[in-house]
């Protein structure tokens, strides 16, 4: 399992946010020739390129003590720094192109977002399914882990490629954006690929939409909102220890999938669509009526589909689980997935969601027109 050290990542933020500086030029491959999409686009990146082996989650807030119409001409100057960063218009401590530059040998993509709050202290038109989510039952979320007025998502092959990115981006707001918090994540080493495996040791991230499913289910279509997409995080405590103790089938029931390769009870594949309606010869349900994937299943919400995109954390032996971070067009699929997991899950017993934020990830940026035009 792979762990942050505190200290050595204050010591080693400056000589990385220093690495990426010596990046320039508009590059749209690495050194092996591999291609990179540019910073600038319809959308941004993050969402539904192939997830990265790390991420860091910035959450921030509004400094106080601003007045409305100041703190909207302040954000806005924020965001056009931002993006003159990342778009690689500037060069300070940043690789010029976030989204398709290395930095030294690691890719680094960046996913800004706005939280419920934000576009009502700015006096901004808010996106139009923007609000907070409700309480659910069984959770014990800590607030001064969770929102936040502007979110960002940073994604790169190595951990301090992501630290150096935000003590840069955190220089571009000083004043104007505070820090409230940030999390870490990983993923475990996989092949090209595969999907990777969660602390539990199950394939975490099967049956995600592609393709045309992807304009369907995860971007906002038409209006100011359009290419825009609605961003869910959850931090969930996993205890491995408790769950490690069950039996091999205990642990295949309660996902509703075999552990050793993804394939969904009575399947052959793990491509294969699960069957909700099978039954043993006894009556009972091949996928039991408490299995994480049942209840979770698409059908049951007319065929709606959330693009998963989590990562494990582990701050120590205690406190350890997933990062779930999930994107839709529309957050209230995940309120009525989460309702029914929060009161029938076989997974509850061994979970705890600690953190939480909802927010919308920006439409993308193209050269003079900034992250947040569209609220705007």
């Amino acid at each position: 399992m792979r762990t942050f050290s505190r200290r050595r990542m204050i010591a080693t933020t400056a000589s990385a946010a220093l690495s990426m500086s010596a990046c320039s030029g508009d590059v749209r491959s690495d050194g092996e020739g591999r291609p990179r999409s540019a910073f600038y686009g319809v959308r941004q990146s993050g969402v539904t390129s192939p997830a990265q082996s790390y991420v860091l989650l910035l959450s921030y807030d509004i400094a106080p003590g601003t007045t409305q119409s100041a703190a909207r001409r302040a954000v806005r100057d924020v965001f056009a720094r931002w993006t003159r960063l990342l778009g690689g218009e500037e060069s300070e401590h940043v690789p010029v192109g976030v989204g398709s530059v290395t930095a030294g040998t690691s890719r680094l993509s960046a996913t800004v977002a706005v939280g419920p709050r934000l576009p009502h202290r700015l006096g901004l038109r808010p996106p139009r399914l923007l609000r907070p989510l409700p309480a659910f039952a069984g959770e014990q979320l800590r607030p001064g882990i969770s929102d936040g007025d502007v979110l960002v998502q940073l994604c790169a092959d190595d951990q301090w490629t992501c630290v150096g990115a935000a003590s840069s981006l955190d220089r571009a707001a000083a004043s104007v954006l505070t820090p409230r918090w940030r999390q870490h994540g990983f993923l475990p080493p996989t092949s090209p690929g595969e999907v990777p495996r969660n602390l539990f040791g199950f394939l975490d991230g099967t049956g995600n939409p592609v393709g045309e499913e992807l304009n369907q289910h995860v971007y906002v279509s038409k209006g100011a909102d359009a290419h825009g997409s609605y961003l869910i995080y959850r931090r969930i405590r996993m205890d491995v220890d408790a769950f490690g103790k069950l039996t091999a089938a205990q642990q295949d029931r309660a996902i509703g999938r075999r552990r050793r390769d993804g394939v969904p009870l009575g399947g052959s594949r793990a491509s294969d669509a699960i069957n909700l309606f099978a039954k043993t010869p006894d009556g009972q349900y091949v996928v039991p009526a408490d299995a994480h994937v049942r209840l979770a299943h698409p059908r049951l919400d007319g065929g709606a589909q959330m693009l998963r995109r989590g990562y494990s954390y582990a701050e120590d032996a205690d406190d350890q689980g997933l990062l779930f971070v999930a994107f839709m067009k529309d957050p209230a699929l995940f309120v009525r997935v989460q309702e029914r997991l929060a009161t029938a899950d076989a997974l509850s017993r061994f979970t705890r969601h600690t953190a939480s934020a909802v927010a919308f990830v920006l439409p993308g940026a193209r050269p003079g027109l900034p992250l947040g035009a569209s609220l705007w």
